[in-house]
């Protein structure tokens, strides 16, 4: 059985038309009007009182091993230990070690994201400054362990940390930065093999100062004992002890020879006189003959003289007869005697002995001397060899103790230098992580506020339109007569218009 009610068959749905689906925003344009300024100014606020201001950072970590580092041991060439696969789990393992909460709270003591101002909430909490400050920063870290995002590649080794923050575009750059910082030297701690960088420090530091002190003994053994290498004074003097020996050899002989030379000397000494004749001789009285006759001729003269004064009987003229008689009698034995002269000197070859004789005892009495010098020189040698056996054992066991110091000091020393460089090479590119893509302050924002006001618009369109049609649902009244003859299956006889009524 049908029932025709305009046209329709009972049961069948009413059919909308263009009027029937804008007529709900013509009735509700209020509530539109309204919908549509409210979303479209909040969207506008959100897009530059928030998205305006909001700066996200971002860096890329790589988890690789392609360096290979040695063993920690004693030896002086460690061994190298091969690397392996990079596994997931190990990215895993990054991926957690990243949002450690201890690296979350120095990032934030660092970047100083907690400000220390009174705020609304400080009302309950300590009113010790210091207390209220670690408070701040436990919900400050906690904060940005919430806002980090850390996710790992799909089927790479690589590791995605973005930090996004309303205001101050350094934040989240210093954010990323300090983290991966403070990434890397967590990564060292735990990587590398605990202490070891320290062990070696201690180690260099404790052979260092062994070496100072042995060396220091060596000085002071050696200002001590007045003397820097006894072994090589040792063998120098051994050969001056065998050139000393030699010496008094010789001395020895050259004396064994001079005795025998200064007896064969005195020998020859006693059979050779002591002087010989060099001239000899024989002449007459020359001169005494010359003297008596200038005698003569003066008496003569005389006798002439007085002749002529006095006769031949005078007593003067006899005297001076006298004398010229005299003196022809002298002049006559004087004719008759001869005189001989003769002249001795030194013999030569008693003085050529007796000088070599001299000579010899002189280089004998030296030759003495020598020996007997060279003999003391020897005992005395011969005693600082024995001190110098001692003090070169002495030294050569101080020289073994430097010599181990320095060898143990110079053995940890590489071993710190390569820790060191291990740590350099850590800090620039850990064994299996680096950072690939540092973090950077970004300069625009990370939505486009005009983009984000672009939406808004649309959105404010859809909830307009929406809220219209929910408050359509809404509505409880009729609002054509056919609703209520529909809704009520009773005829409508009539209608009268709101403006009317």
């Amino acid at each position: 059985m049908k029932n025709v009610r305009g046209n329709r068959p009972e049961g069948a749905m009413p059919e909308i038309t263009l009027r029937d689906a804008l007529a709900p925003l013509f009735r509700h344009r209020r509530i539109m009007i309204i919908s549509f300024v409210c979303v479209f100014v909040a969207s506008t606020v959100f897009a530059w009182a928030w998205a305006a201001r909001y700066y996200k950072a971002s860096m890329q970590v790589v988890v690789e091993q392609d360096r290979s580092d040695p063993a920690v041991t004693t030896a002086q060439v460690a061994q190298v230990n091969n690397n392996k696969v990079v596994t997931l789990d190990q990215v895993t393992s990054e991926v957690a070690l990243l949002q450690g909460e201890d690296m979350l709270r120095k990032v934030v003591s660092s970047c100083q994201l907690v400000e220390d101002k009174w705020s609304l909430s400080d009302i309950f909490m300590p009113s010790d400054k210091q207390q209220r400050m670690a408070m701040k920063e436990e919900q400050a870290t906690r904060s940005l362990a919430k806002k980090i995002k850390v996710e790992a590649a799909t089927t790479s080794d690589v590791i995605d940390v973005s930090y996004g923050r309303v205001g101050d575009p350094d934040k989240p750059a210093c954010v990323l930065q300090n983290l991966g910082k403070l990434y890397l030297e967590k990564h060292l701690q735990l990587q590398r093999p605990i202490g070891a960088s320290d062990f070696f420090t201690q180690e260099t530091e404790k052979y260092r100062q062994a070496l100072a002190e042995s060396e220091k003994k060596l000085v002071a053994y050696s200002q001590s004992e007045h003397v820097a290498a006894p072994d090589l004074v040792r063998t120098d003097m051994a050969q001056q002890l065998a050139m000393a020996q030699a010496n008094l050899y010789q001395a020895q002989q050259a004396m064994a020879a001079d005795q025998k030379r200064i007896d064969h000397e005195r020998a020859q000494m006693a059979a050779t006189p002591a002087r010989s004749a060099t001239t000899e001789t024989s002449n007459s009285s020359f001169l005494l003959m010359q003297n008596l006759q200038a005698q003569l001729l003066a008496a003569q003269v005389k006798r002439s003289q007085l002749m002529m004064k006095y006769d031949a009987s005078y007593p003067l003229v006899k005297e001076v007869d006298e004398e010229i008689a005299e003196t022809k009698d002298a002049i006559s034995k004087a004719d008759d005697s001869k005189y001989v002269n003769k002249t001795t000197d030194r013999d030569p070859t008693y003085e050529f002995l007796r000088e070599d004789e001299a000579r010899t005892e002189a280089d004998l009495a030296s030759q003495r001397a020598a020996a007997a010098a060279l003999v003391g020189t020897i005992h005395g040698m011969q005693a600082e060899m024995v001190k110098l056996d001692g003090q070169a054992v002495t030294q050569a066991a101080l020289l073994r103790e430097a010599k181990a110091d320095e060898a143990n000091y110079l053995l940890y020393l590489g071993k710190r230098e390569q820790e060191r460089t291990s740590d350099a090479l850590d800090l620039k590119r850990i064994a299996n992580v680096a950072i690939a893509v540092p973090a950077v302050t970004p300069l625009l924002p990370r939505y486009s506020p005009f983009s984000v006001m672009f939406l808004g618009l649309f959105a404010a369109f859809f909830v307009a339109i929406a809220s219209a049609y929910v408050m359509e649902y809404l509505d409880p009244s009729f609002r054509t007569p056919q609703e209520v003859s529909e809704t009520l299956s009773i005829p409508v006889l009539a209608t009268m218009p709101k403006k009317a009524a």
